[in-house]
């Protein structure tokens, strides 16, 4: 039954509609996808194998321990040569019987299982053991074909059953839920294991193991695996809400209490609607598709808002529990392709294909009206995995040109000598130095078949099941000799009810009568997302006077605004990182009527920091286009609200950089003949932004930038903010001005340093950089942004909100109840700020995004530095730079 439904999806393609693709161009973007995997698979073996990961722009490994931590992100990463395993069946299918034949052997002399270190027991399972699976399907697969791994002795099959034997401590709980991590050599019990006091983990990471560990039960003929997953997907399912069929995000592992309760169809619940569905494909069991059944006609209820996929509160599933959706639940045009339910997946797909249209990748996050809520893009593969699927289901050459626009983008602002880097900033086109291994395991294998031809491949993919990570299982494993030992948990409530089934999937030549019917669909999503959907005024409760002070108004050195906080209760406190932090004791307040305009007032200037974070302030880039650089290495920068406004120029500010005499700005500029005709280089702190322009303005100058004086401040855990005037008319400022914190700011000194002559293009984004200057890409070492939702919390008596700098627009969000203005202080020395502990902003950045930092050094201090130079950076990468060159003109 298993293998009925799987090929009745992916048949009965649709008669062509569109324009259709040439034989000839297929040919040629899977030959490209082919080249891209080999750029990313051959960079990897020569850069960083055998450790976890590559980091693309400094052509190394990712050790864990040796680099710093990234948080949560790091769990994937245990010793075990993760990219290797991950991409095991990848190079099968990519016909790279050769190369895979020698990874088998390297994973099987290098990897070990039994390091002692903490892991996500779901990536583990996911990516290292389905890894190992796929891997093992594969060989027997080539070895039953008489030609290759005549030697194979299942040997991936007794690591992986190893390393399953690792992960089982997890499950020792009462629910059978599994603890998040595990120590792979002491489990979860006792103080060497440095973990085991955890509580609470997500719906995905419990219900995301039946298929890899089925397999190995089926595999092996021990049924513990299998029973352990099952039991933890019974547990879920018997805690979903009753009413709504919906389960919340997180749980707790122990009571099965749940912690989070909204529920959508993205991060946090995915893959486990994906694996009851996949787990009836593989494993033929009724019950998998009745449970899958009732929670789709729930989520096409409440949640499927078509085209959008909103979370709900599971109690309440008619209360939104947000108005922005994530990345991740791209798969789910995919999912219900296997489902049979072609037309919401038809329009979910062309919402995101028109938002990856619209920014290049899809951003990590997007609101409800398509713009970009976290910036981040860690080259994810839903949106390709959904598209083949879509293809593979419709016939619609419009899925191939999709799949182009995703290579072409790949290769445009992705691509790097030492691989593809990921998105920190989709806005600017700036990179993190990060290449998951998910990358190679999954986008490559969509891609490729997407493009290819059923001659192409070395074996029917309609015999295999997809993992969430795209590693392929035997459909034969339904019919694999299992124990009859694993329990059923069918209760009296669940016997099998043949209207929770749909036992086949619809026909879509009859679903679709008028082969123009998909594009009917796709045009109205498309106008949709190309207009820009005003968001609504702030709500004000009915009768509520105007306070006497608007927050748009506010200008921390206007004195008469001081004095009218101090009479609502609102005192202004300087920090030492130069924003002020604005704190309300109510009863501080001369009256009660004041006291309740500085709650108005504080509650106004958190509204309008978020609104402004999410709506009216993007990032500008500073792009570095000189030699050695060519335009790959992109800075995230701050804009001012004066002077030129660089959205609204084509062309941008090109130029080449000088530091300013005196640095600060702050008094005439000594060093005009240097600084006459380019872009100067000027320190925060001293004076007022529109002061430092002003100077340098008139010392002929065509752009400004000013780097933070906050020793150790990155985009990467502080918010940016926009530069404000002095509190009089702007007018006369004509020039850029745009603004780095110190990090970013310390790689342009350093190439200055290194290059004596730096050229930049001040602009609103990365621009094209073209083939000629795409033959020379040298990789980008930037940050960004990471914003995250903004949430007030009602404080008794007092509320506090951080400022940095006193006009009135600037207000930008921070990660936590505060929101920071940008203003420059005014201290009396003139010596930088010493550095200090970490800010708020820096509490509340999020575990997954944190990225290595490089320590640079100030303009004028001494050479000497621990941080590598820009020529150490970059000489790793010349030796690829000849063969990334030729690579470019071949595929010309």
């Amino acid at each position: 039954m298993s293998a009925v439904l799987f090929l009745l999806t992916l048949l009965g393609g649709l008669c062509s509609h569109g324009h259709t693709m040439t034989r000839e161009e297929k040919h040629r973007l899977r030959n490209q996808v082919v080249e891209m995997f080999d750029h990313a698979y051959q960079n990897y073996m020569d850069h960083a194998y055998p450790a976890d990961e590559l980091m693309p722009l400094t052509c190394r490994g990712r050790v864990r321990g040796l680099e710093p931590s990234r948080g949560d992100i790091d769990d994937a990463l245990g010793k075990f040569s993760l990219t290797l395993i991950d991409t095991l069946d990848t190079l099968v299918l990519l016909n790279k019987t050769t190369e895979f034949e020698a990874a088998v052997r390297r994973v099987l002399s290098d990897v070990r299982l039994d390091n002692d270190i903490v892991v996500s027991v779901f990536e583990t399972n996911i990516r290292v053991l389905g890894g190992l699976l796929g891997g093992h399907s594969m060989a027997l697969m080539l070895k039953e074909g008489g030609q290759h791994m005549q030697w194979y002795q299942d040997e991936l099959l007794h690591m992986a059953k190893d390393l399953g034997l690792r992960l089982l401590p997890a499950f020792n709980t009462s629910s059978g839920l599994p603890y998040p991590r595990v120590n792979l050599k002491y489990g979860v019990r006792g103080p060497e294991t440095r973990t085991g006091t955890e509580t609470d983990t997500c719906t995905a990471c419990a219900g995301t193991i039946i298929l890899e560990f089925a397999a190995l039960s089926r595999f092996t003929g021990d049924p513990v695996f299998e029973a352990h997953a099952r039991r933890a997907m019974d547990f879920l399912w018997e805690k979903r809400q009753r009413n709504s069929n919906l389960v919340g995000t997180t749980i707790n592992i122990h009571s099965g209490e749940w912690v989070r309760r909204d529920s959508g169809v993205g991060a946090g619940i995915d893959s486990y609607y994906e694996y009851l569905l996949k787990a009836y494909i593989l494993l033929g069991d009724d019950l998998f598709l009745q449970r899958f059944n009732i929670h789709y006609a729930s989520i096409m209820k409440y949640i499927s808002q078509p085209p959008l996929l909103l979370d709900v509160h599971i109690h309440k599933p008619l209360l939104p529990a947000r108005t922005w959706m994530d990345s991740l639940l791209a798969f789910f045009p995919g999912l219900q392709v296997l489902k049979g339910d072609i037309r919401p997946a038809i329009e979910t797909h062309e919402m995101l294909y028109q938002v990856t249209k619209k920014h290049n990748f899809l951003p990590e996050a997007f609101t409800t009206d398509f713009r970009v809520h976290w910036a981040q893009h860690p080259l994810r593969p839903e949106f390709a995995e959904s598209t083949y699927f879509l293809y593979k289901a419709t016939g619609d050459p419009y899925y191939l040109e999709a799949g182009r626009t995703i290579l072409d983008n790949l290769n445009r602002f992705a691509r790097v000598p030492c691989g593809f880097a990921a998105m920190k900033d989709v806005r600017t086109g700036s990179h993190e130095d990060r290449m998951d291994s998910f990358f190679l395991a999954e986008m490559f294998k969509y891609l490729f078949l997407l493009f290819a031809d059923n001659e192409d491949l070395p074996f029917d993919v309609e015999d295999y099941v997809f993992t969430t990570e795209a590693h392929l299982l035997p459909l034969s494993l339904s019919t694999a000799p299992h124990s009859s030992s694993i329990p059923s948990n069918r209760t009296s409530e669940e016997e099998l009810d043949d209207s929770n089934f749909d036992w086949t999937c619809p026909n879509t030549r009859l679903l679709f009568p008028d082969p123009a019917f998909p594009r009917n669909l796709r045009e109205p999503i498309r106008t949709a997302v190309d207009k820009s959907c005003p968001r609504p005024a702030p709500y004000r409760e009915p009768g509520m006077g105007s306070p006497p002070l608007r927050a748009q108004d506010f200008m921390a050195n206007n004195p008469e605004h001081l004095e009218l906080l101090r009479r609502m209760g609102v005192s202004l406190i300087h920090l030492k990182d130069g924003r002020v932090q604005l704190v309300q004791h109510a009863t501080q307040a001369v009256s009660a009527v004041a006291a309740e305009d500085g709650v108005r007032f504080m509650q106004e200037m958190m509204e309008l920091s978020s609104q402004q974070q999410k709506e009216q302030l993007p990032p500008r880039a500073i792009q570095i286009v000189s030699h050695p650089f060519f335009g790959r290495v992109v800075l995230t920068a701050g804009p001012a609200q004066f002077g030129t406004d660089l959205s609204k120029s084509s062309t941008g500010v090109r130029g080449f950089v000088t530091v300013a005499e005196p640095y600060s700005g702050c008094t005439e500029i000594t060093n005009a003949e240097y600084v006459q005709g380019h872009i100067a280089l000027l320190q925060r702190g001293q004076c007022m932004f529109a002061e430092k322009a002003r100077h340098i303005q008139k010392a002929g100058a065509i752009g400004g930038i000013v780097i933070d004086d906050n020793e150790g401040s990155s985009s990467d855990t502080a918010p940016l903010f926009q530069m404000a005037g002095d509190g009089r008319s702007t007018d006369d400022i004509t020039l850029p001005l745009l603004f780095l914190f110190h990090k970013e700011g310390n790689i342009l000194l350093e190439a200055l340093k290194e290059y004596r002559e730096v050229e930049v293009l001040l602009s609103d984004k990365a621009r094209d950089r073209g083939v000629d200057v795409q033959e020379a890409e040298e990789g980008c070492v930037t940050e960004a942004v990471t914003p995250t939702s903004f949430e007030p919390v009602s404080q008794s008596q007092m509320s506090t909100v951080e400022l940095d700098e006193p006009a009135p627009e600037e207000v930008t969000p921070s990660q936590e109840e505060v929101s920071p203005l940008s203003e420059e202080t005014s201290p009396a020395e003139e010596v930088p700020p010493p550095e200090e502990e970490v800010s708020p902003a820096d509490l509340s950045e999020p575990k997954e995004e944190r990225d290595s930092e490089r320590k640079t050094e100030e303009p004028e201090g001494d050479t000497d530095s621990s941080s590598q130079s820009v020529d150490e950076l970059l000489a790793d990468w010349r030796e690829d730079l000849e063969a990334f060159q030729q690579m470019e003109k071949d595929e010309l």
